[in-house]
């Protein structure tokens, strides 16, 4: 029995394409489980992009609701605001009124202090002489 070298050669071909396929199923199997595993991560990756998109949906509605409440707060707020702006302008009035009436009333007792002064030194002496007048008729009587 003779084998050429033709069919020695596809022998030897065949022998490692098998001994290839043999190494290679593995592989094919690891890469079968790989691909499992990606699908079912992708499966939940979607179901919990899914639920942060309702989640952030509802965050968004009661955000909304919540500035909608915060601008009808708001415009209340300048409303009453506003009804407050005469009454600070009232006491801004009154204030500017005291101050100038104590003012007035420091001028007034400035110049009953200078007339009291002046006055003050003729009046005292008056009244000391008076005195006086009066030990005298006590002492005499």
């Amino acid at each position: 029995m003779e084998i050429s070298y033709g069919a020695l050669a596809g022998l030897i071909a065949a022998v490692a394409l098998l001994i290839l396929v043999l190494f290679a199923i593995p592989v094919l199997v690891r890469m079968a489980k790989t691909t499992k595993q990606i699908n079912e991560t992708i499966a939940t990756t979607n179901d919990s992009i899914q639920q942060l998109t309702k989640d952030v949906n509802v965050i968004l509605d009661q955000t909304n609701d919540l500035l909608d409440k915060t601008n009808v707060l708001l415009a209340d707020v300048n409303v009453k605001v506003k009804t407050l702006d005469p009454v600070f302008q009232a006491v801004a009035d009154v204030g500017t009124s005291v101050s100038d009436v104590n003012a007035s009333s420091r001028k007034l007792a400035k110049k009953f202090s200078n007339n009291h002064a002046k006055r003050s030194g003729v009046i005292s002496s008056a009244v000391t002489s008076m005195f006086a007048r009066r030990k005298r008729r006590q002492g005499r009587e």
